[in-house]
């Protein structure tokens, strides 16, 4: 599985930290999926959706836009100002960035809930921030079940992947997620198609978090020897996967075709590390996605994930492989 989005599109961008900071300060950009309609992996609905909530990350932060968005944007701004506080003097108040209150008036940024309650008490706004809040909608474009995990993936400690179908979405390149899009039935219409493939790109700015997240990846070789989009497109995939690889919180890793003991014969798979050092777990699959966390289910989960690391190449040989399939091209 990859993000309930690398098939579906659209995806949730870079929430908050739990303290109620921004984790990247950075532009505020939608994300997206890895696959299409979700991310991979059978199941049902997100289940737990307790435990998703109590992880420690909030519940927004995803740079999306909307008119419900906007609308709620113009309101705080709006009593922002009556109250006769700048952008620079609110920030601090809610403990958020000057940034991120600006995306959030823009209608950028989705609003976490803390966002909404610090605001409610700062600008004496009589309890008009909660109830407009209460009619904010997301983006489409980003798989329902994928929502809750892509929350608390943004606001991750560590996030650990095995892939079996397609390149992770964090380490897409556009012309490789493009062809990933248009592969899977039935086709989109090219607004949709635009609108999954920016979320996807953007979404990567998770890899460069100022807070960086420890990510560990794991990829079958077979899937970068399809060649998705053809020769040129997996050219530049190997390249940017190159790329990606000498990033110091990012480890690669390809498992070799010929690997007769191996771990992760159920299927794809996430780890994920919250704020509050709980680890949670993710698989998808058709037009489904199921988050975990039973502590029995994520010990499962860590055993295979510890296996197939040790079963996968080194990260320096999966390179040395990554660049003979280059040359090969």
């Amino acid at each position: 599985m990859t993000d309930g989005a690398e098939y579906a599109g659209g995806t949730a961008g870079g929430p908050d930290t739990a303290d109620g900071r921004d984790s990247t300060d950075g532009p505020d950009t939608a994300e997206g999926p890895d696959a299409a309609p979700g991310e991979g992996g059978p199941g049902g609905t997100p289940g737990g959706t307790g435990p998703a909530r109590t992880a420690g990350t909030g519940w927004g932060g995803e740079p999306e836009t909307s008119d419900s968005l906007r609308t709620f944007g113009a309101v705080v701004q709006a009593f922002r100002e009556h109250a006769g506080l700048t952008q620079e003097e609110f920030a601090p108040r809610v403990q958020y960035s000057r940034q991120t209150v600006a995306s959030i008036e823009q209608g950028r940024r989705f609003p976490q809930r803390d966002f909404i309650e610090r605001a409610e008490h700062v600008l004496g706004a009589f309890g008009a921030l909660r109830k407009a809040a209460q009619h904010l909608s997301r983006q489409p474009g980003l798989a329902s079940w994928f929502r809750q995990w892509a929350q608390l993936e943004a606001g991750a400690v560590s996030l650990y992947t095995y892939e079996c179908r397609v390149v992770p979405g964090l380490l897409q390149t556009e012309a490789y997620a493009r062809a990933v899009t248009l592969s899977v039935p039935p086709p989109p219409g090219p607004e949709e198609v635009e609108e999954r493939v920016t979320a996807r790109i953007a979404r990567q700015e998770l890899l460069h978090r100022r807070r960086p997240i420890a990510l560990s990846f794991i990829i079958e070789q077979a899937v970068i020897e399809r060649r998705t989009g053809g020769a040129e497109a997996t050219r530049a995939l190997i390249d940017h996967l190159l790329g990606c690889a000498e990033l110091p919180n990012v480890e690669l890793q390809l498992m070799p075709l010929c690997q007769p003991d191996h771990a992760g014969t159920d299927g794809s798979m996430q780890l994920l590390e919250a704020p509050d050092n709980r680890w949670l777990g993710y698989s998808e699959g058709q037009q489904t996605g199921q988050l975990l966390s039973d502590t029995k289910d994520i010990s499962v989960l860590h055993q295979r994930y510890a296996r197939m690391r040790s079963q996968a190449l080194t990260p320096t040989d999966s390179a040395s492989l990554l660049t003979r399939l280059r040359g090969a091209l």
